[in-house]
């Protein structure tokens, strides 16, 4: 009766949970699965100028590190 029980429960535990193979899925705007595009690169969190010392990203002469 416990095993039953128990392999009852698993099955429906396998069934609600999303079948996830790695692939993200992703559509157009017509609803079409296309591949999806790549995330964009993370923008550099601190910037040095030309004597190396630290100056906020996008002054001029800043660059990222």
């Amino acid at each position: 009766m416990i095993r039953n029980t128990a392999l009852a429960f698993a099955s429906l535990v396998l069934l609600a949970t999303p079948p996830s193979f790695g692939a993200e899925r992703c559509r157009d705007a017509k609803g079409q699965f296309m591949k999806c595009p790549a995330p964009a690169p993370a923008a550099p969190k601190h910037c040095k100028d030309a004597k190396g010392k630290f100056a906020k990203c996008g002054t001029k002469g800043a660059m990222p590190m």
